[in-house]
């Protein structure tokens, strides 16, 4: 007898509260944890009374909080929902949701479960393969793509940990890190320690006790995956837009240069950026954003 989906429901996450020193200053967002699969998802959701949906994938090793610059900009023109995919954040994962074209299904099944129609995916870092893959295989789900800065070029251009993680000869190598001095090094540049302690204490938190091992597994799939990704990418004809960081040592520009090339309904917008471009250049990620899904989508679509 088939297994019985679980059901939804909404939870408050007490973990950062809206109006929390830092937090509150720079974008109040609420955050809560509902069910999807069986798995325990950590959410926000601007719900907005609006015919335009984005949902937002948190970038690794990161949390939602990643997107706490762009939040009241992207909330302006629509209902607004951004998750920690299965795995990351603070989200409950399994092994077999962590891979890119498991998370594109996931996808998939959320957006129905949920109810959030068609939306705009906004999906930097590990969202764009998880991204790519859902408009790929249900592209009916699926209005736009905002993507960029993920490792999905075959053969694999990556860089620093990043491409050592890919490599590693298992996921022992992986659970040997120390995953707090590691992380906490790595989310410097996009969440300062002394400026924003609690954003940076929540990324950290997120992966450490094994988490960050365990959600390496997503990367870690890159080699077999990418191409079958690169066989997929010439048939998405959903409009997309690469937005990325020019100067980014873990994930080298070519990997956005690759998409463009393959995808048949795109365009990219480099930015003077490192690799956490959501947080380093902001102001121009969350321009580009509600420029896209107020309409710029469209042109992509036409050309």
């Amino acid at each position: 007898m088939a297994e019985a989906p679980a059901p939804c429901y909404d939870q408050a996450d007490h973990r950062l509260k809206e109006g929390d020193s830092q937090l509150g200053a720079v974008s109040p967002i609420t955050t809560y944890f509902r069910v999807c699969d069986r798995a325990r998802v950590r959410f926000a959701d601007a719900k907005a009374d609006s015919d335009t949906t984005l949902l937002l994938l948190a970038p690794w090793p990161e949390s939602l909080w990643a997107f706490r610059r762009i939040w009241q900009r992207v909330a302006a023109v629509g209902r607004v929902v951004a998750i920690d995919m299965p795995g990351f954040g603070h989200s409950d994962g399994r092994p077999e949701l962590i891979a890119p074209d498991a998370s594109g299904a996931f996808l998939a099944r959320l957006i129905d479960e949920w109810g959030l129609g068609a939306p705009h995916i906004v999906g930097p870092d590990v969202g764009t393969a998880a991204a790519l893959f859902l408009a790929a295989r249900s592209p009916e789900r699926v209005t736009s793509l905002t993507i960029g800065g993920g490792a999905v070029r075959f053969p694999i251009d990556a860089g620093g940990a990043l491409k050592d993680i890919i490599e590693a000869p298992s996921l022992d190598v992986v659970r040997g890190l120390d995953a707090r001095t590691n992380i906490g090094q790595a989310v410097e540049a996009a969440a300062a320690r002394n400026s924003e302690p609690e954003v940076h204490e929540d990324y950290v938190s997120a992966y450490d006790l094994g988490r960050f091992a365990e959600s390496a597994r997503f990367v870690r799939h890159y080699p077999e995956q990418n191409p079958l990704l690169r066989d997929l990418l010439p048939k998405i004809t959903t409009p997309t837009q690469i937005v990325a960081g020019r100067n980014d040592d873990l994930v080298p520009w070519s990997n956005n240069q690759y998409l463009d090339d393959l995808l048949p309904n795109s365009e990219s917008h480099p930015l003077d950026a490192g690799h956490f471009a959501w947080e380093q250049a902001a102001e121009e990620y969350g321009r580009l954003v509600v420029d896209w899904v107020s309409g710029g989508y469209r042109r992509v679509a036409a050309g």
